[in-house]
């Protein structure tokens, strides 16, 4: 006897026997019942979950010349015959991925024109409708709009975001739903008890899961397994003959990292590559895994978890013991590195570290493996002042450190002699740190203010006469732009960024400009940049002009984009670097 795969074989052949599209299936039915039929459909959802059968159903069902009463074939007429048999000649099928010219639909055309024989109507069904090409989408949309009235046609399409806007206008949109896992798990129970096959129902489960929704090949996979498995389908050997990563795997993950056991999680993701799993296959598994355990945390969210009966208390029983913290934090965690992998040129290690990450979100952050406690600069700043305070307030000794004497030691010497305490010499002529690029002075944050500094100096120049050099000069113009940003002064820090200054006769500065506009709005702050380049560079004697640049000298502002390719050119390093690790600004 000929052999007939599970998905063939168990293809369904009315609309009670469709699995897991009761709306759908009832709408059908409920519309040939009515006799209210339009003239186009259009059937949309992810492979393996009905269309192209619920499409031939329809077909059948349409031509019955004794439908049931709630709207399905009767399946003796000789039309429900001829369907069974595949040889109706009132249903055309069309593959549009191999059939999308032009030609091919008109073609199709023509044959509209021909009234059925036996039979109220004729039926195209075209799968795969959104692999036409757009002439032969426009060639087929006047027929599609008004076909003769004994056609109907059906669309099939797994992507439904490429079916034009104007098909979509002339039918009758019905989406059909993933599979979910109880319901492949049931229909695959029934498959194995009619062919004799014994099974675990975690076997089943884990089918179920590998299929993504699509029975169609949740049957394939069953199929495969119960020839593995010589008709007694069991977990284990259904994790072998699938090669998928046991579920036990992220269990032991999560129990490990909630006692904080680092070294137990490197030996366990140790294993799992040594089976021949990507690690970001297992940091990705470990990630729903995490996603099912929130899930379970409550009891109204327990449905949401696609799996079996058995497997949602498991996540339960792990739930009560897991924090909405830790969940959300080794979710967070998961995710970053996700996102991360592919990009990574030393893959295992991020995994290891992330790993690491999620074993200790639930340790202390003083236990000595690394996770000291966290340095807030507010509280840098708030010891900063209290310790200026308290060196104002305390009585100053001139280069010397008064003694601090504990209560007790007071007490022992109440009636003694008094005696001048022995104080250590200390230098005090350490160098000062200068604050003035946080944007206000020392004394501001002693006295609680928060008026910012002049970015643009305006008092009178300086009496020193140090050199400087370009680069020096430049530095410090770069310096002054930065402050003017943090001022609120952007707008003009921007235009100055664009302008680079150069000495002419030193030390006399020259700025070249773009536009009269620009020469106008800096000679009306000339002599405050003077006075600042004369603060910064040292040198009083500074003078600084402004002139408009001639036409050889007007450069084209660049790009970062347009910057990033002439730094290529220029440095043969950063081109090499560049190609290894695939960069590319956008």
């Amino acid at each position: 006897m000929e052999y007939i795969v599970s998905a063939r074989k168990y293809r369904p052949s009315s609309f009670d026997a469709v699995v897991g599209q009761q709306a759908l299936t009832t709408t059908l039915k409920n519309a040939v019942a009515s006799g209210k039929l339009a003239h186009a459909y259009l059937f949309c959802g992810p492979r393996g979950v009905g269309k192209t059968t619920c499409a031939r159903i329809f077909a059948k069902v349409i031509n019955c010349t004794n439908p049931t009463h709630d709207g399905d074939a009767c399946g003796e007429c000789e039309s429900c015959k001829a369907f069974a048999e595949q040889r109706s000649m009132n249903i055309f099928e069309l593959d549009a991925a191999s059939n999308n010219g032009v030609d091919h639909i008109k073609s199709l055309m023509d044959q509209t024109r021909v009234p059925p024989q036996v039979g109220k109507y004729k039926v195209f069904i075209i799968d795969e409708v959104h692999m036409l090409s757009q002439s032969a989408f426009n060639a087929f949309l006047k027929t599609l709009e008004e076909p003769p009235a004994h056609v109907v046609f059906i669309l099939a399409t797994t992507e439904k975001h490429k079916i034009l806007p104007t098909i979509l206008s002339r039918c009758q949109v019905y989406d059909f739903e993933r599979m979910t896992v109880p319901n492949i798990i049931a229909h695959l129970k029934h498959v194995a008890d009619d062919q004799g096959i014994t099974y675990e129902e975690e076997a089943l489960n884990l089918i179920a899961e590998k299929a993504d929704g699509g029975m169609r090949d949740a049957l394939s996979i069953f199929d495969q397994a119960a020839s593995f498995c010589q008709g007694n389908i069991t977990y284990e050997k259904v994790l072998e003959d699938l090669n998928v990563l046991d579920v036990d795997n992220y269990f032991k993950a999560i129990d490990l990292a909630l006692e904080c056991k680092v070294t137990e999680e490197m030996l366990l993701l140790n294993g799992v590559v040594e089976k021949g799993f990507d690690g970001g296959h297992f940091i990705s598994g470990l990630a729903s895994h995490v996603r099912n355990v929130l899930m379970a945390a409550d009891a109204s969210t327990l449905k949401l978890i696609e799996t079996s009966d058995v497997l949602r208390q498991r996540y339960a029983e792990q739930a009560r013991k897991c924090s909405a913290k830790f969940l959300y934090s080794a979710l967070k965690i998961l995710n970053e590195c996700d996102l991360k992998y592919r990009q990574s040129s030393n893959k295992r290690l991020l995994v290891e570290l992330t790993l690491i990450e999620v074993a200790q979100i639930q340790q202390p952050d003083d236990d000595g493996v690394g996770r000291g406690p966290k340095k807030k600069l507010k509280s840098l700043f708030k010891n900063i002042m209290t310790n200026a305070v308290q060196s104002e307030t305390a009585p100053q000794v001139a280069g010397t450190v008064r003694p601090v004497l504990s209560s007790t030691t007071q007490k022992s010497q109440a009636n003694q002699p008094m005696e001048a305490p022995k104080a250590e010499t200390v230098n005090l002529s350490a160098p000062k740190v200068s604050l003035s690029g946080l944007g206000m002075s020392f004394e501001s944050i002693l006295n609680g203010k928060k008026e910012k500094r002049m970015d643009i100096s305006t008092e009178k120049k300086t009496t020193e006469n140090e050199t400087f050099t370009l680069s020096d000069l430049r530095l410090q113009w770069l310096a002054m732009c930065n402050r003017m940003e943090s001022a609120n002064m952007g707008g003009m820090a921007k235009r100055l960024k664009n302008i680079v200054p150069s000495i002419t006769v030193y030390p006399s500065i020259e700025l070249v400009v773009e536009n009269e506009m620009l020469r106008k709005e800096l000679d009306d702050i000339k002599k405050r940049l003077e006075v600042t380049m004369a603060k910064h560079l040292h040198n009083g004697n500074i003078t600084l002009s402004v002139r408009l640049a001639e036409q050889t000298e007007k450069r084209k502002i660049l790009t970062p984009k347009e910057n990033f390719e002439e730094m290529l050119e220029y440095s043969k390093s950063l081109r090499i670097l560049a190609e290894k690790l695939n960069l590319e600004l956008e």
